[in-house]
């Protein structure tokens, strides 16, 4: 069995529904996770966007949710997680709107896609304080056992 990571409210390559947009509620869509590789102690996950500020001409990757430490025997995350419904442990990062937490998609032009990657660790990161994404990278260099990838698509 593959590492895999999905959404019940989108398949892989598809459409993200607008509620979980800046044009909808813009709450963070449920997701689901299976087959943890053995050995893992922690699982982080990163959703991005590669296609900032347009398609066309993307000039940087923006950064959506920053979570880690999630604990491995987690099966996933329901849909309008807060951090009281993170499962214990977990450390919630800092995203390009210089905030904690799930900020949807809302891109200014064209179909942008967005990526939920999940990581396999083999370690529990040591940090208390909220990490950016490239912190978080850095952490987790040599400590990656596998990554999980899901795909969305959204344009206004």
């Amino acid at each position: 069995m593959a590492f895999e990571i999905s959404s019940p409210a989108f398949p892989h390559k598809g459409s993200i529904p607008a509620k979980y947009t800046c044009d909808g509620d813009d709450i963070s869509p449920p997701l689901v996770w299976s087959d943890v590789p053995q050995g893992t102690r922690s699982l982080a996950l990163i959703v991005d966007d590669p296609d900032a500020p347009d398609p066309a001409a993307p000039k940087m990757t923006w950064v959506h949710w920053v979570l880690y430490n999630i604990p491995p025997n987690s099966t996933g995350l329901p849909e309008a997680v807060s951090r009281a419904d993170l499962p214990s442990g977990t450390g919630e990062g800092i995203n390009d709107w210089k905030r904690t937490g799930y900020g949807g998609p809302c891109p200014p032009i064209g179909r942008h896609r967005y990526f939920f990657k999940l990581y396999a660790l083999k370690v529990v990161l040591p940090f208390t304080d909220p990490l950016t994404k490239p912190e978080l990278l850095d952490a987790m260099e040599g400590h990656v056992l596998d990554e999980a990838v899901l795909m969305g698509t959204y344009q206004r």
